[in-house]
């Protein structure tokens, strides 16, 4: 369904569910070029988009759901006004993310894993977490 003329998909709600499985966080790249006939983002904000989302849901796959493929994860994109909010949402326990260790910190700078966190944090408008600590919803100016 195409949006109204000019509304270029305002207030259009877009879902994926998938199992916790690693090798479906290649399918968030067709989610988003999906999602984007509809919305046309700029060329940046998508390659943006893309990165960040990818991160959110490997993510909520390996530290959310453990892997564990009877989990799933939900991706809900909702174009509001200006922007996009992307929430990625998973079965897990949550976690705190302030206690998430500064990876650009001398201690953390050869660590292997911590860098999606503060990805986010540094490529969105705003990122914020559920209380339980198992959804993260974020803002990105589109327009």
């Amino acid at each position: 369904m195409a949006a109204a003329p000019g509304q270029r998909g305002r207030g259009r709600v877009f879902r994926m569910t998938m199992a916790s499985i690693p090798k479906n966080v290649h399918r968030v790249e067709r989610f988003l070029m999906e999602m984007n006939a509809v919305l046309k983002i700029k060329d940046e904000r998508f390659s943006t988009l893309l990165v960040v989302l990818t991160e959110a849901v490997n993510n909520a796959i390996t530290h959310g759901n453990k892997r564990n493929p009877a989990k799933k994860v939900i991706v809900t994109c909702v174009r509001e006004s200006d922007a996009l909010v992307v929430t990625v949402k998973d079965e897990g326990n949550g976690f705190n993310p302030d206690a998430v260790p500064d990876p650009i910190h001398e201690d953390n700078l050869l660590r292997e894993s911590g860098r999606g966190v503060f990805l986010m944090r540094q490529l969105m408008e705003s990122v914020s977490y559920n209380k339980d600590g198992n959804e993260v919803t974020m803002k990105m100016k589109i327009l």
